[in-house]
């Protein structure tokens, strides 16, 4: 299989951050290693309503294969000590940063005991940038990703559901660093590029494998409920609804030759389907004993704990 492009380029300023340096645990490959870990939140344009989080895994000071210095480890390091944010220090004064990064799943069991894969920005790379070097607004939060497509929907407006124009769902699988097989959906707008992902009739036996680039939007709307009242002031309650969108605004003009053994063979890609469903019960089983460690956490508290009645101190 070819090396798969998966890249991100988010340029901006801090929003906020939840970056902190922390220390690999007893249980860990090496013990006692210090790393940086959290979200760095990066407002893409001068209004600040469209802020994307860049996650950050572990970051440490050196390479663990080369024991060379890592840039990015010390200019997180210099965020946390002394970095502007745009919340605490007003966009003016809030630090610009440029981060290349790649786009990841979070797989996780939800309390319905569903599978999630949530998309994730995942940080590689972090520098400090100029005013200068920020470049128009629509070039701020760009990716591009080598593609293998195998549905195509579409989704008709719906006054109902607030979906005010028709829109296409392009679903198939992106690569990691690794060419992990990462299952994905991206979102097309445009008329143009609405009917050429119609045209190419793809489907689960004849998929199309080819590079899609476009620009990630996440925005927060928010919206006021009034409840009226029997007296004095009618209740307000704010609500907020988060939107994270993946948009495709162009694709090669001809796709990879699919089935070739330099580009992807069948057998390769049904053996990284199958590690796939290897990553997907692992997270299961670590769901499962996590479950079985508080149900026991549960068990233990109640045939160790005396409750007298009418105790029910906390």
């Amino acid at each position: 299989m070819r090396v798969n492009e998966n890249k991100e380029v988010i340029k901006g300023r801090i929003y906020q951050h939840s970056l902190a340096l922390k220390e690999s645990g007893p249980n860990s490959k090496n013990p006692g290693t210090k790393y940086i870990a959290g979200n760095l939140e990066i407002a893409v344009d001068e209004e600040g309503i469209n802020v994307i989080p860049v996650h950050f895994t572990y970051v440490t000071a050196t390479y663990a294969k080369s024991g060379k210095k890592n840039d990015t480890f010390d200019v997180l390091t210099k965020i946390i000590d002394s970095g502007s944010t745009w919340i605490e220090n007003g966009k003016d004064a809030a630090t610009l940063v440029e981060v290349s990064g790649s786009l990841a799943l979070n797989d996780f069991i939800n309390r319905d005991d569903e599978l999630v894969s949530a998309k994730v920005n995942e940080g590689s790379f972090v520098n400090f940038i100029t005013v200068d070097k920020l470049g128009e607004e629509s070039k701020r939060n760009t990716w591009r990703a080598d593609m293998l497509i195998n549905n195509v929907q579409v989704v008709e407006a719906n006054e109902e559901k607030h979906i005010d124009k028709d829109y296409v769902v392009v679903k198939g699988a992106v690569f990691n660093f690794r060419n992990e097989l990462l299952p994905m959906e991206f979102v097309v707008r445009t008329e143009g590029g609405m009917k050429y992902f119609e045209d190419l009739g793809v489907s689960p036996k004849e998929p199309v494998y080819t590079k899609v680039w476009g620009r990630i939007n996440c925005t927060t709307s928010k919206s006021e409920v009034v409840e009226d009242t029997a007296f004095g002031e009618a209740a307000v309650r704010t609500y907020e609804r988060k939107t994270k969108e993946w948009t495709i605004t162009g694709a090669a003009k001809v796709p990879y030759d699919f089935g070739d053994e330099k580009v992807m063979t069948a057998e390769e890609l049904t053996a990284a389907m199958q590690a796939r469903q290897t990553v997907i019960a692992d997270v299961r089983k670590r769901n499962e004993e996590y479950k079985a460690s508080q149900n026991a956490v549960a068990t233990s508290a109640a045939t160790t704990t005396d409750v007298t009645a009418g105790g029910f101190s906390f």
